[in-house]
């Protein structure tokens, strides 16, 4: 049977994320984790906090904090938030660990070995306040282009336009402030990617079943001639270079945080090493599929960068089968930031709602083909009418008449004949979709088994037929009860919470809820006795909307971060 090892991007160590992040890579990947464990696969769900370079050094000293005891408490702070949102991570990792420290190094040597580092000497922006070399976003201006004040030294963040340090005026550094910046020379690493541009334009073209949209981004980033990339970076805090010379620098954050993938496994093997095996899922697996979740700005590192490093290697190690990459979540007309402290960060989203909610508004309009835009209006319109409607309604109309009519006790009676080739069409099509990492197209199967649901209630009309016809009207509701049973399988993997409230109270909970079948339609028998769970989803409303979008204009406060 294969093998499913599922990695979602890195969440940085900076605070706590927003709900772009969470669309982008965490809540996907959960998501398909979830659909596989139903299908009876084995499965691998692996994550961390990347916790390396300038900007852990920056949120610790505004924290008044040393940047190990900052990381390891918004480590706790992040692990904790996605607990809340059913996460189901089999092992959530810290790329600062030791494992991952041992297996960069490891890299890097193989690397060296075969001959892909090299030395080069640069220039780089020193700041004398702050006795560092500045990374280039780290040097803020005013931009040549448009006047911005605002300015780093990659781009603008106005315009756009690519800058390098130089073209600023009145440059600055972003920790002190200081204006006293000098060039200076400084030696650092290269892996030689142009090297193996042969090797992975083979590679990339043995890939199958990958997005357009990570498909063009990688072909982008070929065509436009792949550049050398330097590994190295005259920082205190990461990964130690061992190499005599570089004393005092560490590995670049994008070269040693794919490799946690790998040292994530490693500490989840550790944790049991009776019974588990990271190299199983990582050297020589044949036998593995191996996915990755991401935003598509970082689809760069992932289809060319991280790809390059393990090639290199000349190790057998598991490359990715499929990335599944997607635009950018946007908060009403606007970009989401971490930095700018805009839009709604996870932590908020929790105190203002259950989880459910959220996951399931975030995957019925999932950034896949383009850019989706986040509005409080939206998102309350649609949850009110998919969750609180459509299935919440539905659970609340079978079980409360169970109750009422039936003294909570399932009655018997036959199955509608016509209702299991139905459901069998839907159920595929939803299986189906899940297997194509269909995002909007799964809302919409499970949308589509919850309003077949609905419509045979309302045909079959119970509430009516047990007038004339109790027998038949029995028939009718056991199948309704064994009917939102399936709606609730169906929706497991991107309603967690409230899927298992309503497997519960039918007495159908199972660790991991199985992918129904319509055989489901006789599971749940006559005589049990069900428990109401009560009201799945009350409705937010219009005015609820609009006075989260007056609280949340302007709100620039980072939750979980200095």
């Amino acid at each position: 049977m294969t093998k499913y090892l599922i990695t979602s991007a890195l969440p940085y160590i900076n605070g706590v994320k927003h709900l772009g992040n969470l669309a982008g890579s965490l809540l996907p990947a959960d998501v398909h984790a979830r659909f596989r464990r139903q299908t009876g696969s084995d499965v691998l769900f692996i994550c961390a906090t990347d916790e390396h370079g300038t900007p852990a050094e920056l949120a610790a000293a505004e924290a008044g904090s040393d940047v190990a005891s900052f990381c390891e408490r918004q480590h706790a702070v992040q692990a904790d938030t996605y607990r809340r949102l059913g996460l189901s991570f089999d092992h959530f990792g810290r790329s600062s660990g030791p494992r991952n420290h041992t297996l960069t190094q490891h890299f890097f040597a193989c690397l060296e070995r075969n001959g892909f580092i090299e030395e080069r000497t640069l220039e780089q922006v020193f700041s004398v306040a702050d006795d560092r070399f500045l990374p280039d976003r780290y040097v803020i201006g005013t931009c040549p282009h448009c006047g911005s004040r605002l300015a780093r030294g990659d781009q603008c963040e106005a315009c756009t336009r690519q800058l390098e340090p130089k073209d600023l005026i009145s440059p600055h550094s972003a920790i002190s402030g200081s204006r006293n910046l000098e060039v200076r020379e400084t030696r650092h690493l290269f892996l030689r990617q142009s090297a193996l541009e042969g090797e992975l334009r083979r590679w990339l073209a043995s890939r199958r079943d990958w997005p357009p949209l990570v498909i063009s981004i990688a072909n982008k980033w070929l065509d436009e001639g792949i550049r050398d990339r330097c590994i190295t970076r005259d920082l205190s805090w990461g990964v130690p270079v061992p190499k005599p010379g570089f004393e005092g620098k560490v590995f670049y954050v994008w070269f040693d945080a794919p490799i946690e993938y790998i040292a994530a496994t490693q500490e989840w093997s550790d944790l049991d090493p009776e019974r588990r095996d990271w190299r199983r899922w990582w050297l020589e697996a044949n036998d593995v599929r191996y996915l990755q979740f991401l935003g598509k700005d970082n689809v760069p590192f992932h289809a060319v960068s991280f790809p390059c490093t393990l090639l290199g290697s000349g190790e057998p190690w598991k490359t990715v089968d499929v990335i599944k990459g997607v635009n950018w979540l946007t908060y009403e007309g606007g970009k989401f930031s971490t930095s700018a402290r805009r839009g709604v960060f996870l932590d908020q989203a929790l105190e203002l709602l259950p989880a459910d909610r959220w996951r399931w508004w975030l995957i019925a309009n999932a950034p896949e083909s383009s850019d989706a835009d986040f509005s409080f209006a939206r998102f309350a319109a649609d949850v009110d009418h998919d969750l609180a409607d459509t299935f919440g309604n539905l659970v609340q109309r079978i079980l409360s008449f169970v109750a009422a009519r039936y003294d909570g006790v399932v009655p018997d009676g036959p199955t509608d004949p016509d209702l299991p080739a139905k459901l069998s069409g839907l159920l595929n099509n939803l299986r189906d979709r899940h297997k194509a990492l269909a995002l909007r197209g799964t809302a919409d199967a499970v949308r589509a088994i919850w309003k077949a649901a609905n419509v045979h209630l309302v045909e079959k009309a119970p509430w009516t037929l047990i007038k004339t016809n109790p027998s038949s009207a029995a028939g009718v509701v056991r199948t309704a009860v064994n009917l939102i049973g399936i709606c609730a399988r169906a929706a497991w993997p991107i309603i967690p919470g409230a899927a298992e409230r309503v497997l519960t109270a039918i007495g159908d909970l199972d660790e991991v809820p199985a992918f129904p079948s319509a055989e489901y339609l006789d599971r749940i028998p006559a005589g049990r006795r069900i428990e109401h769970p009560g009201p799945l989803f009350a409705k937010l409303g219009s005015e609820w909307a609009e006075t989260q979008s007056q609280r949340f204009t302007g709100s620039r406060e980072v939750r979980g971060a200095p």
